[in-house]
């Protein structure tokens, strides 16, 4: 019960952290007059994505590569099966062109290339497998890309939609995002340390804590954004949040995590790896003709992710 109740103050802390650390860098770069679209593809990308970073880190520290893996393959595997399948049951999501045609082929390229990396010594020597430094550096080489992709699309939209920001002063701005930035560190290590304590306790594997209990948490900011913008009918925010979450979390959650430490892979690692590959290529099947995810996608969404679970834990 006391790993149980650390776990939910740590997911706590890491929900009120993300928003204080951006609601308090988003006033202090509006006071220097840095531009929206700045703004946005980097502290606001960032905040959304930050609870799993910490929570990466601190793993990768720590020597739990299972967590380390697990927390971003299986946010992933939540983000499409879970939020998007709970937000299309709200409200049929109508996807944007780009967003079919480059957002979702970049996570499913992002998936693919994970379980190539994880198991590029089964497939050439045979040996034990790996995600080492040097695919770190890979993941965040196609995640510089990224970043060049999304900086072209937004200064040839040549709109810059105002960017509300909290009524801050300055110094009240850095103590937001200084104690945004503590809530964050407290709530990851918080979390690592009774994900560890649960799965000794009920003697399941850190891998499955990390897909499941771990995952879950960390992508609660995704799940918040998404339905909200679910029920707003804001439906491009809806979707494209959680495509724009996988692509982070794979190439720069996931490539900077295995530069601190690399990642011992598993063999049953590759059915969270499979199925990771498998939630993109199905989205992108469902949209690919009418760009629509409507209520029997995300029905069928949740029905997978049920019997995935049901592997899980049986």
């Amino acid at each position: 019960m006391i790993s149980v109740l650390i776990l939910i103050v740590g997911v706590i802390f890491l929900v009120f952290g993300a928003n204080f650390l951006v609601d308090g860098a988003s006033v202090i770069a509006k006071k220097f007059n840095i531009p929206n679209i700045v703004i946005g593809l980097t502290i606001v990308a960032f905040g959304t994505s930050a609870p799993e970073l910490v929570v990466n880190i601190i793993s990768a520290l720590n020597g739990h590569s299972a967590i380390t893996l697990g927390n971003v393959i299986g946010s992933n595997i939540i983000n499409i099966f879970i939020i998007l399948g709970i937000t299309a049951l709200i409200y049929p999501l109508t996807v944007s062109r780009n967003t079919v045609r480059y957002e979702i082929p970049i996570a499913l390229f992002s998936a693919v290339l994970t379980f190539v990396l994880a198991n590029d010594n089964r497939f050439f020597s045979g040996t034990e497998n790996i995600i080492g430094r040097l695919d770190g550096c890979i993941l965040l080489f196609f995640f510089i890309l990224f970043l060049g992709y999304n900086a072209y699309l937004t200064v040839t939209n040549r709109e810059e939609s105002e960017l509300e920001v909290k009524n801050y002063t300055v110094p009240i701005a850095c103590l937001v995002t200084l104690s945004g930035f503590v809530l964050l560190v407290f709530g990851g290590k918080f979390i690592v340390d009774s994900a560890v304590n649960l799965a000794r306790s009920f003697g399941i594997s850190e891998r499955i804590i990390s897909v499941t209990v771990v995952s879950l948490g960390t992508s609660l900011p995704e799940l918040a954004t998404s339905v909200v913008a679910a029920f707003k009918k804001n439906t491009d925010i809806a979707i494209g949040n959680v495509v724009g979450s996988n692509i982070f979390n794979t190439l720069f959650i996931l490539g900077t995590s295995v530069v601190i430490a690399p990642i011992d892979i598993p063999a049953s690692s590759n059915i969270d790896l499979i199925l990771n590959i498998t939630s993109a290529l199905l989205l992108f099947i469902f949209i690919i003709k009418k760009q629509t995810l409507n209520r029997a996608h995300g029905l069928f969404f949740l029905t997978v992710y049920s019997v995935y679970l049901y592997s899980l834990f049986k």
